[in-house]
């Protein structure tokens, strides 16, 4: 089971600054994955992370545009703001993402390096094989790209 919102780095930031220490003292890269909050952000580089991956569960599961749109915005923020405030931080997204609900994440959300695509990838691969879905995720990302 995965975690249904992102880590609270800012209230575990001395805990996660002693684990993040070691694991990058071995060598490991880590990734924090948060909420779209920009005090998030700031918490997860202040413990020492290389990369963000922003929680975009609320923007997938989003029933009514306006809310949707809302949750694109603070997604932007939150990626805007870790591209410019920490330069060489990793910034990705995921969780709950579709072919469906991926064309517009990228086309809002520019400074987004890299999507976790799970779930959906393989559901969709039972049904129309991976190399189709893969094409199709692929095809969305494309055209998401094209409508900056």
């Amino acid at each position: 089971r995965t975690t249904e919102g992102g880590l609270d780095v800012v209230s575990r930031k001395d805990e996660l600054t002693r684990f993040v220490g070691a694991l990058r003292d071995a060598g490991i890269p880590v990734s924090m994955f948060v909420d779209p909050d920009l005090a998030q952000v700031d918490a997860s580089v202040a413990v020492g992370a290389a990369a963000v991956e922003l929680h975009t569960g609320d923007y997938a599961h989003a029933t009514a545009p306006e809310v949707a749109r809302k949750e694109l915005e603070r997604l932007s923020a939150a990626a805007e703001h870790a591209a410019h405030a920490h330069p060489g931080l990793i910034v990705a997204a995921g969780h709950g993402l579709t072919v469906r609900n991926v064309v517009e994440l990228v086309r809002g959300v520019v400074p987004i390096e890299e999507l976790n695509i799970g779930h959906a990838l393989v559901s969709d691969a039972l049904f129309d094989g991976l190399e189709n879905a893969v094409a199709s995720f692929l095809a969305a990302i494309a055209d998401g790209e094209s409508r900056r």
